[in-house]
This record gives structure tokens, C-alpha cells and sequence, in this order.
């Protein structure tokens, strides 16, 4: 049984994708019991996939909470309906409540999934204020409690010591993947058109959530580092707070005054649209603070688009310096903030790799093309799906 928030058609984030794709990988190797926020009904052969709606009209606690209270409410209807998996698979922090339930009164193994760890996360109490202390406690409560806990990258498994009480022993890395059935190059100028940008220019690309774990701000403040002659393209909606989504705004507001091609695209698009996007974009950026693995990159990479991100957690082990692309370094303190000088150093950094690609297509060509071969070389969801299986098989064993 896999227990997640986002499940098809609603997914904003790299856990929902990765949900996505190891579910029907998983359906291939075993039965697949899939409960998620929502209101989906899915009977495919040995996959089930059940939405759990809220009613939460009746909440009187004052905001942020009722999203806390609303996922507390979900994680009980999950152990409500009756459960008869061998194992429950947790994934983001929305989720443990309901695996630790499902782990103590049906008496079945807990896997957890780290897609990232709250307390590298201190901005999120900005969105949650309070709620923050609930995700950071049921996180660490679940780790503790977990048979298992997968790590999407050894960066993220260091991190999992450095701050829980856990033993190493139970941490198993096993990435995330990719499609490349789906995410490849493709010709759709007609589709990356509709969002206003002009292929007579080339244009880098953003895709994200505007949060401060994305970085997007950082890219923004770039910006007035770099070069003219090229347009800029802002993949980026669903913000996690208004006050950044007015800081957003308003810097890019002010940026257009004074500089042409900067397009923000604000709606989460389609998969199409997006395999479309990174197809024609001359290179993909990925400014994160915080990235335990980066699925982003890796799609990027599948569409042969070069890359240039931020030397954090995973993406050190997607994105190969020099190869696929280059990685900026951001010099932070271990919780995540920039130590003095490092923010704008970062910026200038990211504007200048950004300067030297655009001024290079045949680099930008050569590492589109080695940014494949290495998605199609050790990133197969299929093999992360076996992997997932035989870590399943040694617990119930």
C-alpha cells in the first residue's frame, strides 16, 4: 500500500511524479494499493488507486491549520478502510501519520521515502507557522519508527543521519527515475509557442514551484547579470505562500521595465507542454537551495537539454560537472541559509555558467546529448521499481 498526497491529476511536486511512475512499475511486479488526497477511482489489472476527499467546512481553526488538521483527518480514513497489503509505503510527511497507524494496528512493515527532510526545510513555517512542529515531529517519528527508509540519493541518506536518531542499516538508496518512453526531444513549436515565446531566440528555461527550496528567486536576481540576446522562460506557479508570490511578481515586474523575453509562465502545465519546453530550450536551470535528488534535471537531461544548477544534495549525482551541464556552488550553513556574501556569489555564479552556455551552442549541444545517455544509462523506472520490490521482499521475509 502506498500512501501519498499528490496522485494523478493532482501532482505539483517531484514526490508525486515519483508516485506516479513507481506505482504503474510496481503493478508490473506485484498488486498496488495506492490511497492519496483527492478524488480519484482507479481500477487498472493490479493496480487500485482511492482518493480521500475532505470535508472541512466545519474547521474553525485559524489558518494555516486546517491543511494540517485537513491531512491528520485523510491519514485516519486511509486505516479506516480496511487494509490488507503486506507493507505500507509512505511518501512526504503528509503521509506518515498514516503509515505509523497502518505500521502499529495492522501490524505490517513501514516504508518511509524521503523526498526531503523538514528540518532542511525552515521556511516552511512561513506556509505552515505552527503546523511546522506536527511535520517536523511525525517526520522524525516515523524515520524512528520505519523498517525501512529509502533514500533518493547518498546525500539525502547523510542527511537522514545527521539529524535522526536512526540506524544506518535500514537507509537504502535507490534514485529516482524516469520515462524516456515519454520524456524525449520533440518537435512542438506550435505548443511552445501558444506561451508567447519566440524560437527565433533562444531561451532558458525554468520549471518549479515558487517556494524558497526551488531557488527561484535567486534565478531572478540573475538575471540582471546576464547577457542580452536571449529570452528568459519562467515555468513557475503554485506559491507557497502570498508573500512570496508578491515578491515574485514584483521583481519581475520591475526586471521587464528594463529588459525583453523575460515570460512568466504562472499555471502548472501539462506534460506535454513541459517535455515541449525543455525540447526547445537552449539550456534548463535549477537555482535550488535545497534538492534531495532534482527529478527536474533528469528531465531536462531525457530532452537533451543542458543544465545548470546548484551543487546540492542529489542533483551532484544526476547532473555531471563539465558533462551534462555545470553546477554552481551556494556555500551554506547546515541549516540551509547562505553563509555572508554567498547569496549574491550564487547569483552572479548561476548568470555567469548561464552566459557561457548561451554563448556556446555546440557545448550546449554536446552535454543535451551526454545529459541522455546517462538518464538512459542509470535512471530506468523499471529497474527502481525491482529494487523497491526486493526491499519489500527482505522485511516481510
Amino acid at each position: 500500500m502506498l500512501l501519498t498526497n499528490e496522485y494523478p491529476p493532482n501532482i505539483y511536486g517531484g514526490a508525486g511524479i515519483h508516485v506516479d511512475y513507481l506505482s504503474r512499475e510496481l503493478a508490473k511486479l506485484c498488486s498496488v494499493d495506492v490511497r492519496c488526497f483527492g478524488n480519484q477511482k482507479i481500477r487498472q489489472d493490479a493496480l487500485s488507486v482511492t482518493g480521500y476527499d475532505l470535508k472541512n467546512t466545519s474547521y474553525t481553526a485559524p489558518l494555516p491549520l486546517p491543511a494540517i488538521m485537513g491531512a491528520i483527518q485523510r491519514n485516519l480514513d486511509f486505516n479506516t478502510t480496511n487494509i490488507d497489503a503486506d507493507i505500507v509505503h509512505c511518501h512526504t510527511w503528509y503521509t506518515h501519520l498514516g503509515g505509523i497507524i497502518a505500521k502499529l494496528n495492522y501490524s505490517i512493515p513501514l516504508v518511509v521515502t524521503t523526498h526531503s527532510l523538514e528540518p532542511l526545510r525552515p521556511w516552511k513555517r512561513e506556509q505552515l507557522a505552527g503546523g511546522y512542529d506536527f511535520s517536523c515531529w511525525v517526520e522524525r517519528t516515523a524515520l524512528q519508527m520505519a523498517d525501512a527508509i529509502i533514500a533518493v540519493s547518498d546525500d539525502t541518506k547523510k542527511d537522514v543521519l545527521n539529524h535522526f536518531d536512526v540506524s544506518p542499516e535500514k537507509i537504502h538508496i535507490i534514485h529516482n527515475g524516469i520515462d524516456l518512453n515519454e520524456y524525449h526531444k520533440t518537435e512542438n513549436k506550435d505548443l511552445v509557442q501558444t506561451f508567447g515565446i519566440d524560437l527565433s531566440k533562444p531561451y532558458i528555461l525554468f520549471v518549479g514551484r515558487i517556494t524558497r527550496q526551488k531557488g527561484i528567486i535567486h534565478l531572478v536576481n540573475a538575471i540582471k547579470h546576464m547577457h542580452d540576446g536571449f529570452q528568459i522562460v519562467l515555468c513557475a506557479g503554485a506559491p507557497d505562500t502570498p508573500a512570496i508570490a508578491e515578491e515574485m511578481a514584483s521583481e519581475i515586474n520591475s526586471l521587464q521595465q528594463t529588459r525583453p523575453g523575460i515570460i512568466w509562465i504562472r499555471e502548472m502545465v501539462s506534460t506535454p507542454a513541459k517535455i515541449a519546453l525543455y525540447s526547445h530550450a537552449a539550456l534548463f536551470c535549477c537555482p535550488s537551495i535545497y534538492e534531495p535528488f532534482g527529478i527536474i534535471n533528469l528531465e531536462a537531461m531525457a530532452c537533451e537539454t543542458p543544465v545548470v544548477a546548484s551543487a546540492v544534495g542529489g542533483i551532484k549525482e544526476v547532473v555531471l560537472e563539465n558533462e551534462t551541464g555545470f553546477l554552481i556552488t551556494t556555500r551554506q550553513d547546515t541549516k540551509g541559509a547562505f553563509l555572508s556574501g554567498a547569496r549574491e556569489q550564487f547569483e552572479h555564479d548561476l548568470a555567469e555558467k548561464i552566459n557561457i552556455l548561451m554563448q556556446n551552442a555546440d557545448l550546449r549541444r554536446k552535454m543535451g546529448q551526454a545529459g541522455r545517455r546517462r538518464a538512459e544509462e542509470m535512471f530506468s523506472w523499471s529497474s527502481i521499481a525491482a529494487r523497491t520490490r526486493e526491499l519489500y521482499e527482505s522485511l516481510i521475509n
